[in-house]
């Protein structure tokens, strides 16, 4: 399993694991019953079939039982979503900008990366937007997706804590390049977020490289 860079990650995964479980073994119970009725009622053993019209008690069964194993499952996916949708006092807000075929990350102080760059322990609003077609930004480290819609803002919600570096992908087709379109995010402690957001020098990379890379893809 790809690892974990945040709590919120590893909740996701819990329920997963929950859901996967429980499908297993009904998976098992029922493929178990399947075969103890072949074998039972089969041609030798009752060479006229028997014929059953109906158990209460039974179908009362499978309809309470798995009903408490969906809202169950229902509960906690939706308690892991809804953390992914509150923005906590305090977040820092990134504007994401989506276009064939690359991100672009802007900050409040007007800086702009083509790779995203946040401190660790923080939450993190990104303002979602689309200059043309619909993306979907996704991180996998973090098992967050969430789609960017042309015309209209949406957001998410992140809470980096591993510092470290990790891939962004865009998990929406968008066209012909776009199995191009990958980017990064980089997770740094507090006192090396706050030099590089204050270090001019990134608005020429950026700038130098994305009109390098839209050459590319372009021509």
């Amino acid at each position: 399993m790809l690892g974990e860079a945040t709590k919120y990650a590893e909740s996701v995964d819990s329920v997963m694991l929950l859901i996967v479980g429980i499908s297993v073994l009904f998976l098992l119970g029922v493929t178990a019953a399947m075969i103890y009725f072949v074998i039972k009622y089969n041609k030798k053993r009752n060479p006229k079939a028997s014929q059953i019209e109906g158990n209460n008690t039974l179908e009362i069964l499978w309809i309470v039982i798995p009903t408490i194993l969906v809202l169950v499952m229902f509960y906690f996916g939706y308690a892991v979503f809804h953390e992914s949708r509150v923005v906590p006092k305090g977040a820092m807000t990134v504007k994401v900008i989506a276009r064939m075929w690359a991100w672009e990350f802007e900050y409040n102080n007007g800086k702009k990366s083509n790779e995203l760059y946040v401190p660790a322990n923080r939450p993190i609003k990104l303002e979602l937007n689309s200059m043309d077609v619909n993306h979907s930004l996704y991180i996998p480290a973090f098992r967050i997706k969430e789609d960017v819609i042309y015309g209209r803002q949406n957001y998410m919600v992140i809470h980096p804590e591993k510092v470290g570096t990790y891939i962004i992908a865009c998990a929406e087709y968008c066209g012909l390049r776009h199995s191009n379109m990958y980017s990064k995010i980089h997770v740094l402690t507090q006192k090396e977020f706050e030099k590089w957001i204050a270090d001019s020098t990134g608005a020429f990379n950026y700038y130098k490289t994305t009109t390098e890379k839209y050459a590319l893809l372009t021509y």
